[in-house]
């Protein structure tokens, strides 16, 4: 069949966004039928006058959510759906309600935006970035414009080994790391090389749901591993059939729990005695607040089999789509095997990677750093004051030393949903904490809402504070 999506209702979103919700949008209509087969990404790319990358990378998300199906030989085709897949609402109210959408700044305008993980450009070195970008182009556009290392660019690659060396203690050389336009392509590449080492995963509770619905998505089984807000139990951990156990040790989501030294000496030692793997999810690693930034858990044992993980969507943009994991040595045969084997290229633009490689190189990135922290850190400090002065009493803020968020727990009879929802048409954006939890169920009858502060523009935090505690207060 001749198949070209809609992209027009879409036009604000990035390319792989807009082409994932339109084809999402005509599976679910009915527009797309079970079993149609869908235009390979070369001819779909050709067909919209785009690169193959949004494409590969829309596929790739709608297989993991299991819209679609890849055949071996054969292609792309439409799944078949249960029936209440059509009650789904087309705009992605499945992500708002965690306060994790997906049209970016499509959003409806907020007064008082207090999105968990909005950054904030004012500080973004646009001049600089011109400049470097507009002589990658120059110079070296015809080389860049055909495909590269899978692996990514070998420049970027070595100046990022030495970056996260120095500021992350990350032991690593250039060979071992793998460079994508995102996380979860990553860590579908990931799943797909490492089934036969584990077919289940272990997981902190409460954690981020990419990582865990990513290898669900590939057919692992999850576990969690943790009660809820408190650290890894190795004696559950070793009761699991899971070799494959993702962390957050510098900064657990959303509550911001920092794993201590010696609860990382003891995962390390599970993974070396059970030939095991670590994924280190290095979330807010840089974008600490108080004191240094906590080392990563990769370097503490070179021997232990830790996979970390980043990017560079917090400290710059994610509209640069550039994502890393650092691989330990054992891996390496069968990430290539599984290259070798899913023919895939690089995904991430290589005109970016050549201009961020300049960016590092003439020190402008860790300047850039340097600054980005200390503008949250006041964002921050100033959001933390706000909540502590009005909610005295009643609530508690947690999670001020990282990250981009605050979480604010308070006592109420009210659901946290329900409290999200009664803001909202006064121009007010938080999140619940609830859906993060297994299950769904916090550990007590605290309620949590994750409140952001990236996005927010500081002379309103005060102000938007304040009119949240007046919103709220019949709810306390």
């Amino acid at each position: 069949m001749i198949y070209t999506p809609d992209l027009h209702a879409s036009s604000k979103l990035p390319v792989y966004v807009a082409l994932y919700e339109a084809i999402k949008r005509d599976i679910i209509s009915g527009k797309l039928s079970p079993n149609d087969r869908l235009p390979s990404i070369r001819a779909l790319a050709m067909n919209l006058s785009i690169s193959t990358t949004p494409v590969e990378t829309a596929y790739q998300q709608l297989i993991s959510e299991g819209f679609v199906e890849s055949r071996p030989r054969r292609g792309f085709y439409v799944a078949h759906l249960p029936d209440s897949y059509g009650k789904l609402t087309l705009q992605g109210r499945q992500f708002e309600d965690i306060g994790l959408t997906t049209s970016g700044m499509a959003d409806p305008a907020y007064s008082y935006d207090f999105h968990m993980s909005k950054n904030d450009f004012s500080c973004f070195p646009v001049s600089i970035w011109r400049r470097l970008l507009n002589h990658t182009l120059r110079e070296e556009y015809e080389e860049l414009l055909y495909y590269g290392d899978p692996q990514g660019e070998a420049g970027l690659r070595k100046e990022l080994a030495a970056y996260l060396y120095r500021f992350r203690g990350v032991v690593c050389s250039q060979e071992q790391i793998v460079i994508g336009a995102e996380q979860h392509l990553l860590m579908n590449y990931l799943a797909a090389m490492m089934r036969n080492l584990s077919q289940g995963i272990a997981v902190e509770n409460p954690c981020y749901p990419l990582i865990p619905s990513t290898f669900q998505a590939q057919g692992y089984e999850l576990f969690h591993v943790t009660e809820a807000d408190k650290g890894i139990s190795i004696s559950r951990l070793q009761c699991t059939p899971a070799r494959i156990v993702a962390v957050s040790p510098s900064h657990q989501f959303p509550g911001g729990r920092v794993m201590p030294f010696n609860e990382r000496l003891e995962l390390l030692e599970w993974a070396k005695e059970s030939q095991a793997y670590i994924l280190e999810d290095d979330y807010g690693g840089e974008l600490r607040y108080h004191g240094q930034p906590v080392p990563a858990l990769q370097g503490l044992d070179s021997t232990a089999n830790v996979i970390y993980i980043g990017g560079f969507s917090q400290i710059l943009a994610p509209d640069l789509c550039i994502h890393y994991m650092v691989l330990p040595e054992v891996l390496l045969e069968p990430f290539h095997d599984t290259r070798r084997r899913l023919m895939f290229e690089l995904s991430s633009s290589r005109v970016y990677q050549r201009t961020l490689q300049r960016f590092m190189e003439q020190g402008y990135f860790e300047k850039h750093v340097r600054k980005v922290r200390n503008l949250y850190r006041k964002k921050n400090r100033k959001l933390a004051e706000a909540l502590e002065a009005r909610f005295r009493g009643i609530g508690e803020v947690i999670n001020a030393e990282a990250g981009l968020h605050l979480v604010l727990k308070l006592h109420s009879s009210t659901s946290e949903q329900e409290m999200v929802d009664a803001v909202k048409p006064y121009g007010i954006r938080v999140a619940s904490g609830t859906p993060f939890y297994a299950g769904g169920n916090p550990p007590s009858e605290q309620r949590k809402f994750i409140i952001g502060f990236g996005g927010i523009k500081s002379e309103r935090i005060e102000e938007g504070v304040s009119r949240l505690r007046e919103l709220w207060n019949p709810y306390l």
